[in-house]
Order: structure tokens, then C-alpha cells, then sequence
């Protein structure tokens, strides 16, 4: 017993067998001397030291949990940051960067929050937070109707910022207003006027990204490759983008909205399926998500899908009943339910707030509720029989809480190549799904009742979605896809997302990010791999002769860097 003893006191952690030497935490030792890289590594005109938030910091827990908009990941036993690093001068992220590296330290990026895994804020590792809603300044050139947005703008801020400037200007990007833009933008970035303009990225003519060496870079010196991938390439794999230099476009002084809901006893069998052979190809001007919920039905105790149709119309309402009319009789659309407005109001109706607010609820950075959350996306091609709608509808009621949003393609978006940005879901896509399941109530039980629900109305979905790669939207997480662990099979393991998200694309990305970034300092559970021996011989096997010399040329740097 006494040998078993030794042993086990020699495999024990020195500060748990002497905790004198260690009276805080092992951690707080660490915010010590990196406290003092990130102080030494910032510029005197510009101190760091009240952009630091320790453990310690009686503001530590307020500033975390300021940006966190889902409640499963703000609980007592999520991971949490070393510290939090609110930079407000882009030194303050060079030291951020330069220090993370010198600490061997897992650096996480978040602009907004809305991040549906928590992956911009939370880590199994040791790691801290580079928060950047302070880098939050947008300046509007309505001469060559252009803006540059710092990364830690939200959405709303950016909206209000050019209805400032002009009433005919608007720029496409997400309907939330308390989206960060960095994040969004990151992924691709894409909403209601998507069909006109197509997505944010693909109105995105400069940038300001901080390398892994520190340097604040611009389109020119960064290079066509980089300034490539971070447009839709996912954020936190290649730099921390500080702005973005944006294509301001042209909008009507006077839009149209509508939102009419149809139930089944209501015919929304045959309006759905009119509604997917019309929204992708009616005109570009229109915009109409489709949202299928379940409700109660008429009789007491029953249950029946509701359809929800909720439109953006850029023009007048007497146009839009016109064509809608010729286009879409089934909905028996009616000019009383249309409602006329500016194009910066139609954000408020798209996030369910009264038209008649002042538009200053746009700089608002808290959404209306937070609650638990899990989403997943699909992409459909083809469009659905009615028989198949049946039995959709038979599924939404058996699960009863899953809900689906459908957002049609076509137009703008058809006319982009898919290799022009990463983001690749262009043409041939009908719409997006995006999957819900919301709740507000903690407690495992609860948590996994709603995600395995979401999960199996996702599965139900398989046969009339995308296949092989199952495409997925990158900035509607889901670590569903697979986890990178960024070890010796750190290309395999991306991949099983990688080629869902960004399909044809992956490779490229990973070309440029193993380049740019070949210590992989920038990563997170799902960020793009660098090269490995792995990762070269999938190419070499599955790609042309000049991913085989790429691969070789990739081989002879991890000679190198080793």
C-alpha cells in the first residue's frame, strides 16, 4: 500500500500536493506575465490596461456575458476566457496576437455574440477573449457611396448609419440588428435583399485585417488570395479583420412589407408548393421567406402547420399586389395587408418591432429576449410534391416544436459564380432551410429534448435536400458537422465540415490559410485546417496534377517549419 501511495502522489499535480506555493489559481500566474506582454506590447498613446478584464476583475463576469445571445453556453460550467480583451486601437489587437503567440495561448474572436455554438467565446482549453465591440466606428462617403464598418458594428448601426446619410441607399446584409458585422460579413453575410444585390461579401471592396505577424494589411498588401478568403471563408482562421470597406446599394424611397399567415385548413398545402416553384424566379425586387411552425389547429386539442409568409418589396404596394396576382394568386395577397415604408423601417418589421419606433432602437446592441438555442441549415434543389409536403407537415406535428425558415434564392444570386467568393451556395439552390428549436428553460434534460427534436426534423429533411457534400451555411454553426482537434488529421477532420460549408471552395481556403497562417494560430473547433501529411495525400488522391504539386510544395514547408 505504501509503494501504491508514492506512486500516486508522484502522478498528483504539484500545486494540489502543496498549495501553499500556489495560493490563487495556476491560472492567475498566467494573467500575470501575459498582462504584462500585452501592456509592454501596446502603444504608450494608446494603454492597453483598461481594455483588460481578468478573472479577478470585479467586471469580469459583465463583460463576458455582455455578448453571449445563447443561454446554453452562459452557465456555471462553460468555459471561460483567461481574460477579455475589449480592444479600441488596432495596437491593442497586434499585442493581443503577438502575445497569444508568445503564451502558446488559444485566442477566441467575437464581434456580436450570435455565434449558434458559443465557438467565438468558448473553449475547452485554456484561451482568452479578443472582444471587439469597442472597434465599432462607420464612416459613410455617400460621393462614391461607399462605407468603411469596423468589426464590432452591428448591423443595426451600420442601417442607421446610412439612413443618416441618404434615403435611397441601403446595404445587403442580415435582418437581426444586433448581429456583429464582423462575424457576419465573415461567413458571407446574407438577407433580404440577397436576391437583388446578392450577399454582403459579394459587396465588399477592401479591407483591414492583423496577420499573425502583427501587420495591419490592406486588400493591396495583403494580396488577392487573402483578401479571397476572408470574404465568406468563415471568421477566426486567418487574421482579425478589423473593417471592412462595403458597396453601399441603391433602394426605393418607398418599399413594401407584408406578413400573412396561412394555416392548413387554410390551403397551405397548395400555396407552399406554388410558393417554391415562385420565389426563386419571380422578380428580383421581391423577397419572400417562407417560416412553417406548428399551431393549434381549429378544433380543440388539435394541432395543424402554419405558414407564415413575410415579404420585402422594393417598390410600392399597388406594384406588389400586381404582381402578385399575376405571379402568386394562391397566397390572395391584398393591398390592406401590404404596408408601405422606408427601407431602414422594413429592418424594424423584419425583426417584429412597430414601424413607428424611433429608428435609434437600431443602436440598440441587446436583442429582445435572449433564450437556449440550437439551429442547423440545409439546401434544397429540387422542388418538394405535395405527397412529400404531407408528410412534412405529419413529422412538424408528430415533433411539435421544430420550426423551419426557408429563404428562396434565384436572382443576383444566381448570376455570381461560385468560386467568386468563398461562399459557394449559388446557383442551382432553390432556397436555404435553417432549422430551430428554441426554449427557455435550462438543465441538460431540456437542452438535449430540444436538440435531439431539431436533430431528427433535419434527418426527416434528407431526401429533399442537397447531397453529397450536404451543404450548410457557415454562419449557422453546427458542430453537428464534426470538431477539429488540429492535430496530425487536422485536414481530414476539417474536411468533414470544410467541404459542407464551403464545397469546391475547402481546398483553396486551406492552400491559403496553411500559407498565411502555418502555425494555426488562429483556430477554433470548426476554423480551416492548415496542410498536413494527411491532408496531402487525400489531395493526392482525390485532386489534379496541381493540387499533387501543391501538395508537395506543402510537404517541403512542414519540412521546413519543423
Amino acid at each position: 500500500m505504501k509503494e501504491l501511495s508514492s506512486t500516486i502522489l508522484l502522478l498528483l499535480p504539484i500545486a494540489v500536493l502543496f498549495p501553499l506555493l500556489f495560493p490563487a489559481s495556476a491560472t492567475n500566474s498566467v494573467d500575470i506575465t501575459f498582462v504584462d506582454c500585452l501592456v509592454n506590447h501596446s502603444e504608450p498613446s494608446h494603454p492597453i490596461t483598461s481594455a483588460i478584464f481578468t478573472s479577478n476583475s470585479s467586471s469580469f463576469s459583465s463583460v463576458l456575458q455582455a455578448y453571449i445571445r445563447n443561454l446554453r453556453f452562459n452557465t456555471s460550467t462553460t468555459g471561460k476566457p483567461l481574460l477579455v480583451v475589449t480592444a479600441s486601437h488596432v495596437s491593442h489587437v497586434q499585442a493581443a496576437i503577438i502575445c497569444g503567440q508568445k503564451h502558446k495561448l488559444l485566442m477566441k474572436i467575437r464581434s456580436g455574440g450570435h455565434d449558434y455554438e458559443g465557438v467565438s467565446y468558448v473553449a475547452q482549453e485554456p484561451f482568452f477573449l479578443l472582444d471587439m465591440f469597442n472597434l465599432r466606428s462607420i464612416e459613410i462617403d455617400m460621393e462614391t457611396e461607399t462605407a468603411w464598418v469596423q468589426a464590432g458594428a452591428t448591423l443595426g448601426e451600420v442601417y442607421y448609419r446610412i439612413a443618416e446619410k441618404s434615403k435611397n441607399h441601403g446595404f445587403p446584409a442580415g435582418v437581426c440588428p444586433t448581429v456583429g458585422v464582423g462575424g457576419h460579413i465573415s461567413g458571407g453575410g446574407y438577407g433580404n435583399l440577397m436576391r437583388k444585390y446578392g450577399t454582403s461579401v459579394d459587396n465588399v471592396i477592401d479591407a483591414q485585417i492583423v496577420d499573425v505577424q502583427g501587420r495591419l494589411l490592406n486588400r493591396r498588401s495583403m494580396g488577392e488570395d487573402l483578401f479571397w478568403a476572408i470574404k465568406g471563408g468563415g471568421g477566426g482562421s486567418f487574421g482579425v479583420v478589423l473593417a471592412y470597406k462595403i458597396r453601399l446599394v441603391q433602394v426605393p424611397e418607398t418599399v413594401t412589407v407584408f406578413q400573412v399567415e396561412r394555416t392548413l385548413e387554410q390551403n397551405a398545402t397548395d400555396i407552399v408548393y406554388n410558393w417554391q416553384h415562385v420565389a426563386p424566379t419571380i422578380s428580383n425586387d421581391l423577397f419572400i421567406r417562407l417560416i412553417l411552425e406548428v399551431a393549434n389547429g381549429t378544433q380543440i386539442g388539435t394541432k395543424t402547420v402554419r405558414a407564415t409568409f413575410i415579404a420585402l418589396f422594393l417598390g410600392d404596394s399597388k406594384s406588389l399586389v400586381s404582381l402578385m396576382n399575376e405571379k402568386f394568386p394562391q397566397l390572395g395577397l391584398k393591398q390592406c395587408e401590404c404596408v408601405e415604408t422606408s427601407w431602414v423601417r422594413s429592418v424594424l418589421f423584419w425583426d417584429n418591432i412597430d414601424i413607428a419606433t424611433p429608428l435609434e432602437i437600431l443602436l440598440g446592441r441587446q436583442p429582445q429576449s435572449l433564450k437556449y438555442l440550437k439551429r442547423k441549415s440545409d439546401y434544397v434543389k429540387k422542388t418538394i410534391s405535395k405527397e412529400s409536403w404531407e408528410g412534412i407537415w405529419k413529422k412538424m406535428i408528430e415533433l411539435e416544436k421544430g420550426i423551419m425558415y426557408f429563404n428562396p434564392y434565384g436572382g443576383r444570386m444566381a448570376e455570381i459564380a461560385s468560386k467568386e467568393t468563398p461562399f459557394p451556395h449559388r446557383a442551382g439552390n432553390l432556397w436555404k432551410i435553417q432549422y430551430q428549436a428554441n426554449w427557455y428553460e435550462g438543465g441538460e434534460e431540456v437542452t438535449q429534448y430540444h436538440i435531439n427534436l431539431v436533430t431528427e426534423l433535419h434527418k426527416y429533411m434528407t431526401p429533399f435536400v442537397s447531397k453529397n457534400p450536404r451543404q450548410a451555411f457557415v454562419c449557422y454553426k453546427d458542430l453537428d458537422l464534426g470538431i477539429n482537434h488540429h492535430g496530425f488529421y487536422s485536414y481530414f477532420e476539417g474536411s468533414a465540415y470544410g467541404v459542407n460549408y464551403f464545397m469546391d471552395n475547402f481546398n483553396r481556403l486551406v492552400q491559403i490559410k496553411t500559407k498565411v497562417d502555418p502555425s494555426n494560430f488562429f483556430r477554433s473547433e470548426q476554423s480551416i485546417p492548415i496542410m498536413t501529411h494527411v491532408g496531402i495525400v487525400r489531395m493526392v488522391t482525390e485532386k489534379s496534377l496541381v493540387s499533387i504539386l501543391f501538395g508537395l510544395c506543402a510537404l517541403n514547408w512542414i519540412r521546413i517549419l519543423k
